[in-house]
């Protein structure tokens, strides 16, 4: 066998588990009967190739990890999965697989799949030939599967398919029911295998999880559960409903991002509840749509509930919405967004009591030009808001009677946190 490199005391062993070569430490089995023997193995760091991250959603998603997306009840967590499933199995998520229609397997086991699921996934848009429902054929019957014990053919099922997305609705229900999931080492035993055949496959896998009831503007922190569900994940999206912009819209932000940016832009989406056919007639599912960037992010909106619903700033946020509606009236409806910063610091107003006021004056934010820039317009499509003073409100309205329609001018370039035209996420 051949020689250890210089520093390394002993001879090669083989392959390790990514195939590079590695080498038997001296004296490694002494003592110990060969049928139980473990050996230390030693790979030189020159020999791991190193390659750059692939994403499966452009810097949100990485592709072999795991992503978890938290929040609390009814806010369209379970609608969100359905979203990435449709965008995957269509080819037009931005990433690495964009252009490319790829297989999902989708694990859900709180929701039947022919009232809800299914549903879901035709009213996203879905290519239901590329999403799989995943059982266990067990004992003559069969069975939900179960981390860890499943991981092994899970893989192999993913590389023969060219699987891009491990769809888990909730994660938690993936977890054999002996590990306690509140401990520590207890769920990384279910939680590192799942890992590691990501890491093997290239797959993408993603989880939905819940907020607990605590109050706090850290997402991390609120993840029901032990914390190891935050930090084995490599990326976490986390989303909160924002009861400030009076539409009933949510926020989806990057709270976790160990292999990418932070500083991604946050994005608003609502639901709408839609009618698709059936064999027995017409039937009725939430159906997510993005709609585009939000200045306040999931951490300000949890720090609004943290802090009692900021009562104690309302009169000043309110306040600074009837400024602000009349600073992009008389900037003909719109303004970038460092003009509108500029003018309300020299007003007075703080950059996080005008993020709370942009929602209440009903203002939207598109990107536009090159290089792309933020740009902040009153909303023509919900009228004046109900919390400004008569005045502006009859300017606003006056404006609006005039104004084009708004809505997502890059869509993905949102998606994506990047500047420039990209194709539109359909």
């Amino acid at each position: 066998m051949p020689s250890a490199p210089d520093g390394l005391d002993g001879v090669a062993a083989g392959s390790g588990p990514d195939g590079e070569p590695v080498y038997e430490t001296a004296g490694a089995d002494q003592g110990e009967p060969a049928a139980s023997a473990r050996r230390i193995l030693l790979t030189p760091a020159s020999q791991i190739k190193m390659k750059p991250v692939a994403w499966t959603w452009t810097d949100r998603i990485p592709s072999g990890a795991l992503t978890v997306i938290p929040g609390r009840e009814g806010i369209g967590k379970s609608l969100t999965l359905a979203w990435l499933t449709a965008q995957i199995t269509r080819g037009v998520l931005p990433g690495r697989h964009y252009g490319t229609p790829r297989p999902v397997i989708y694990a859900a086991t709180e929701d039947s799949w022919s009232h809800t699921i299914g549903p879901r996934l035709f009213a996203a848009g879905a290519d239901l030939d590329l999403v799989y429902r995943v059982d266990v054929q067990h004992d003559g019957g069969f069975d939900a599967l179960t981390l860890p014990r499943d991981c092994l053919a899970l893989g192999r099922e993913i590389t023969r398919l060219g699987v891009a997305l491990l769809a888990a609705d909730p994660l938690l229900s993936l977890i054999h029911s002996s590990i306690d999931t509140h401990r520590d080492r207890d769920l990384r035993t279910a939680l590192e295998p799942l890992v590691n055949m990501a890491d093997r496959t290239g797959c993408a896998v993603v989880g939905l999880a819940h907020f607990n009831k605590s109050a706090s503007a850290d997402a991390l922190n609120l993840i029901t559960g032990s914390r190891v569900f935050s930090a084995v994940a490599r990326a976490v999206i986390a989303i909160a409903r924002d009861d400030e912009a009076g539409d009933g819209s949510c926020v989806m932000s990057q709270a976790k991002n160990n292999l990418g940016r932070l500083d991604l832009p946050s994005l608003r989406y609502v639901v709408e509840s839609v009618e698709i056919p059936t064999d027995e007639g017409p039937a009725y599912v939430g159906k997510l749509t993005v709609t585009g960037e939000s200045d306040r992010s999931v951490s300000d909106i949890l720090g609004d509930g943290a802090a009692g619903g900021d009562r104690e700033d309302r009169p000043e946020r309110d306040e600074c919405a009837a400024w602000l509606a009349d600073y992009l009236i008389a900037q003909g409806g719109e303004a970038a967004r460092e003009d509108v910063l500029k003018a309300a610091r020299a007003a007075g107003f703080a950059e996080a009591t005008l993020k709370r006021a942009r929602t209440r004056a009903r203002v939207t934010t598109t990107r536009a030009g090159f290089p792309s820039r933020s740009i902040w317009q009153l909303n023509p499509g919900d009228g004046p808001s109900p919390t400004l003073p008569v005045s502006s409100q009859s300017a606003q309205s006056a404006h609006l009677t005039k104004a084009e329609p708004t809505g997502l001018t890059e869509p993905t370039g949102a998606l994506t946190g990047r500047t420039g035209h990209v194709p539109s996420p359909r």
